[in-house]
């Protein structure tokens, strides 16, 4: 065989390959810048349509093996498809950063106290034996407050890995956190009680219904409710005076923890309009440290007897030297007021005095009797029974509880029989004009008026504000 026979003869000529060459780069090259119709309508679906969260889980999951598998990065599956255009810093900061939900620990157990629960009953929900509980309530003496469980409250619970507790958590107020850790002697105790901030508010309201209803309304507590009429209880008959359109302001003391409000502290200062006359009300702490209120001249609110010993009830008979007796059907002299409230309703005393009977006396039912110095007496018939440690020849402070709303003796329905003797006669409780206590001394008037001034002025601006913002 010759050596030009050996090699085989081409297919083509060099020429022809030249030109295939060439036109296999040109097509290539068409295909990069202008792809399919069919590649491109799948990007964009891709771009702009989700999978169900079920079926993106399962891709996450699937990218996540695969990156475990490969030790390469995988590139989800729903990233936005690249244009050609690099991306800038701008538009990497704009995009929104994943959510990432905060998970429990597997071990971790939240239960909330609901009607009829126990101690027992949650940590069965939870898993544990009976025998846990007795466990811990026998940690510490202080442990026994996780049985004194509130409707709604949260008890969160770590166990370890076979089961057992380790650590029991609960948040018993706003400001009140308490906690139980196992360690090698049993469980120590602890708790943590936040320090709130103390700033001050400001309420305006009008009463176009029941003192009570027009507060709520407005954003006053009922504590602070009851708190003002104490304060204006000297001047103002809440069981009779009050009128629609009545109206007041209230600057108290607020308790705050994290930007909420957690509680309340005392009136700092207030103003009540009833019937056209103004009332107001400063709190002031002199230098011995005893706090009161006054007017803001200066003059005391507290007074030797309030007005009435019974807070927002109805007067349901005045008094009478010539009224009929409803049970007795007779003519009889009615020597006192009669406050119709609910049953259970509290009873304070009208002044500071000595208790000269608490207990039955005839017609009266339950009755408290109270000497006021040497020339006012006081008693209080048809009680349901007595406030704790108010018995005969115990002394009581003025607006202290005594007892409580009743129906004992002759009585039709619940009420207080209430009477006011002056030198052993009994005189009209809504008529008697009782003398003041004593104002702000000299050396102190100065910085009261440095105090209450602020505040008069505040409730005048904090007023009008509000008014102009309600007219808009």
């Amino acid at each position: 065989m010759t050596k030009e026979s050996s090699k085989a003869p081409p297919l083509y000529p060099k020429t022809h390959l030249l030109a295939a060459s060439g036109i296999a780069a040109l097509l290539s090259l068409a295909l990069l810048v202008f792809p399919s119709s069919d590649v491109e309508a799948k990007k964009t679906t891709l771009s702009l349509e989700l999978e169900s969260p079920a079926e993106q889980l399962t891709q996450d999951q699937d990218a996540a093996e695969a990156v475990q598998a490969t030790n390469e990065p995988t590139e989800s599956p729903f990233a936005q498809i690249d244009n050609g255009a690099e991306e800038t810093s701008e538009t990497a900061q704009a995009a929104p950063a994943p959510v990432v939900e905060e998970k429990k620990a597997p071990n971790h157990r939240e239960v909330i106290v609901s009607k009829g629960d126990t101690l027992s009953t949650l940590f069965e929900k939870v898993g544990l034996p009976a025998t846990s509980v007795h466990e811990v309530l026998a940690s510490d003496k202080q442990a026994k407050q996780f049985s004194q469980l509130k409707h709604g409250q949260k008890l969160e619970f770590e166990l370890s890995p076979d089961g057992q507790l380790t650590n029991l958590h609960s948040k018993v107020s706003d400001l009140e956190t308490i906690t139980l850790t196992k360690n090698d002697k049993g469980y120590t105790f602890n708790r943590i009680t936040a320090k709130p901030t103390v700033r001050s508010a400001y309420v305006h309201g009008v009463i176009n219904s029941s003192l009570s209803q027009s507060a709520a309304r407005a954003g006053l507590s009922h504590s602070l409710t009851m708190d003002m009429a104490n304060v204006f209880g000297y001047d103002v008959d809440f069981a009779q005076d009050i009128r629609q359109g009545d109206e007041f302001d209230v600057i108290y003391e607020q308790k705050v923890v994290n930007g909420k409000a957690v509680g309340n502290g005392p009136i700092l200062s207030a103003r009540f309009t009833n019937r056209g006359k103004t009332y107001t009300a400063v709190r002031y702490t002199n230098k011995q440290g005893n706090s009161s209120y006054y007017t803001a001249d200066g003059n005391s609110m507290r007074k030797a007897f309030i007005r009435t010993p019974v807070d927002f009830a109805r007067i349901s008979s005045k008094f009478s030297m010539g009224r009929k007796h409803p049970i007795l059907n007779k003519i009889r002299a009615h020597k006192g007021v009669d406050y119709a409230a609910p049953r259970g309703t509290p009873i304070k005393a009208a002044g500071d005095g000595k208790v000269l009977l608490a207990g039955r006396r005839g017609g009266y039912g339950n009755t408290v009797i109270i000497q006021h110095g040497s020339t006012y007496r006081t008693l209080y018939g048809h009680m349901q029974g007595f406030a704790k440690g108010v018995q005969t020849g115990s002394n009581v402070k003025q607006g202290q509880v005594i007892g409580y709303i009743g129906t004992t003796g002759l009585s039709t329905g619940p009420h207080l029989h209430y009477e006011f003797q002056v030198n052993g006669v009994h005189v009209d409780p809504l008529g008697q004009k009782v003398a003041m206590a004593d104002p702000i001394s000299k050396a102190e008037r100065a910085r009261f008026l440095a105090q209450s001034q602020p505040l008069m002025a505040r409730m005048d601006q904090e007023k009008a504000t509000k008014l102009a913002s309600s007219k808009r």
